[in-house]
Formats: C-alpha cells, sequence, structure tokens
C-alpha cells in the first residue's frame, strides 16, 4: 500500500502582499487617492502635491465665487506610505526628499480592495 503526504510549503509574503493587508488611517487613504490622481512633487513646508497645482473653483458656481483648495500631503504621511510600498520614489538620482513620488501598482490594489 502506497501512502503519499501531503506537505505544504509556505512562502514568505512579498512586500506586495503586506501593503494589501495594512490598515490606513483617513489621512493616509486621502493621500494615496491624491497619488492615484498625479505624481506628487515636494512644495515649501513639508507639503507635497501635484506639479503645477492652483486653485481651482466649483464646476456648478457660475460665478466662481467659492475656491476650492489645493489639496495637499506632508512629507510624514508621505514617508509611511512609502515604508509600505505604496508610494515610490520616479528619480533614483535625486534624494528622496526632493523626488517627486508616483503611486504604485500595490497602492492601486489596496484603493480597489479597500475604498
Amino acid at each position: 500500500m502506497n501512502t503519499t503526504e501531503n506537505t505544504k510549503t509556505t512562502t514568505a509574503p512579498t512586500p506586495a502582499a503586506h501593503a494589501l493587508t495594512v490598515e490606513l488611517t483617513p489621512t493616509q487613504v486621502r493621500g494615496l487617492k491624491l497619488a492615484k490622481d498625479g505624481d506628487l512633487f515636494p512644495q515649501e513646508a513639508k507639503k507635497w502635491t501635484h506639479l503645477n497645482a492652483v486653485v481651482t473653483y466649483a464646476r456648478n458656481d457660475r460665478f466662481k465665487e467659492r475656491p476650492q483648495k489645493i489639496k495637499f500631503l506632508t512629507t510624514t504621511t508621505l514617508n509611511e506610505l512609502r515604508e509600505h510600498g505604496l508610494l515610490r520614489v520616479l528619480n533614483e538620482d535625486v534624494s528622496v526628499e526632493e523626488s517627486a513620488h508616483g503611486i504604485t501598482m500595490a497602492g492601486k490594489i489596496w484603493l480597489l480592495k479597500n475604498k
């Protein structure tokens, strides 16, 4: 009689798999959504936002009286998202504090699954 033993192999989770299981704060989720809309560039006062971002006005405002604020992300939140593998540095030749950041595929998948 021949018996075979069922063996299960476990592998270490990949960084992308780890990024999908991470819990994010509402501030981090807003920052990730902002990065999904476009690459983030450093601004003054440790803030990050889209390149050439300007104050805009609501589409349904006929008289353009109510400006829409520029959405931004702080350096602390950006670093936390980068540590989780949800954001990446776009230019490796420049220091991390000066380089633009973009969303990774893991970040896009996190947004699809969670929000």
